[in-house]
């Protein structure tokens, strides 16, 4: 199971990384008379025998009820590594659209893949700034002691104490409502990072304090190396909680994302990401009119499934050789 949530894992950062490759069309490009169009399907049949892979041209029958059908005069066969596209067909048959569109003729396909890229990354980097600041903060903490231990320690737990979502909604608040892209990335990040850090910190700082007891570093201290310098002998230990700290962060991360995109705080506008296109698929008719809409939802599902089975494969391998090492009575 390891083996197969890593592999969907390297498939979907392999996807976001790809994305102006792999999607078919511009993910802000608004198509007329494809408003909540169905995914196209993929053929390979007709009457007429057996193809190379084709689709059907899309024709709008009513605008009211939104109801799509498939013309079946001609096939538009699919064209691959055409224009830096993967796959694409001839525009004067219309967008290809693997995953249906949204609302406005939007090519959901492509803002899926183009959403992973923010979403994921703006968890990927905010995981890596509360590990990088809780790492440091805990070895200070548990190769110090006394009072820096005792400061470190009660921010910490201030933090911790404090309802995470609406933290960061009100820290997000305090900026404009409408920013560009790259500053709601950075500004998500560096939020994430904040309110990330004090469960790091508190893991850190246990595990540095009992290894600051250990023979090794009193050889350290008295070959006179200083606070510094055996700080960087103790940090290795929290290795192993520090991977798995990492892995189980960007689960929570990623919803946070979401949260904020969803309310309006996060990425906006034409800029796609999973909680943004969350948003659009919020009504309860979307479950049935329109479920290609959920697709978002169903992504972030598999993402924090895959990491939640690596993180939870990687504890039990770390349990069981505590207890292998472990001394017997």
């Amino acid at each position: 199971m390891r083996r197969a949530a890593a592999a969907v894992l390297c498939a979907i950062l392999l996807v976001a990384t790809a994305a102006p490759w792999i999607a078919s069309n511009p993910p802000d490009l608004p198509f007329g008379d494809r408003a909540f169009a169905p995914p196209m399907r993929v053929h390979l049949h007709d009457t007429d025998g057996w193809h190379a892979p084709f689709v059907y041209r899309q024709r709008l029958v009513n605008r009211i009820d939104r109801t799509y059908v498939e013309d079946h005069t001609a096939r538009v066969p699919l064209r691959w590594w055409t224009n830096g596209r993967l796959v694409s067909i001839d525009p004067g048959a219309g967008p290809l659209l693997w995953c249906g569109a949204d609302a406005l003729g939007r090519d959901l396909c492509a803002r899926l893949v183009y959403g992973a890229r923010l979403s994921l990354g703006v968890a990927v980097l905010g995981a890596c700034g509360a590990l990088l600041l809780g790492a440091l903060l805990g070895a200070v903490a548990g190769s110090s002691g006394g009072r820096l231990d005792t400061l470190i320690t009660t921010v910490a737990d201030f933090v911790l104490v404090l309802p995470i979502v609406y933290l960061v909604i009100v820290l997000r608040a305090t900026r404009p409502l409408v920013i560009s892209p790259a500053e709601a990335f950075w500004l998500m990040t560096i939020l994430f990072a904040f309110v990330a850090w004090p469960d790091v910190a508190r893991g850190v700082r246990s595990i540095v304090a009992t290894e600051r007891t250990r023979d090794y570093a009193a050889a350290v201290r008295a070959l006179g190396a200083g606070r510094w310098r055996v700080m960087t002998h103790l940090l290795p230990a929290a290795y192993g909680f520090l991977r798995i700290e990492f892995v189980l962060l960007i689960p929570a991360l990623l919803a946070a994302e979401s949260t904020l995109s969803f309310v309006g705080f996060g990425f906006g506008g034409a800029t796609p990401s999973w909680g943004g296109l969350l948003k659009d698929g919020e009504a309860l008719t979307a479950m049935y009119a329109a479920p290609w809409l959920l697709l978002p939802a169903a992504a972030l599902f598999v993402v924090v499934l895959a990491l939640q089975t690596v993180a939870g494969a990687r504890a039990g391998v770390a349990g069981s050789v505590v207890d292998t090492t472990a001394p017997r009575r």
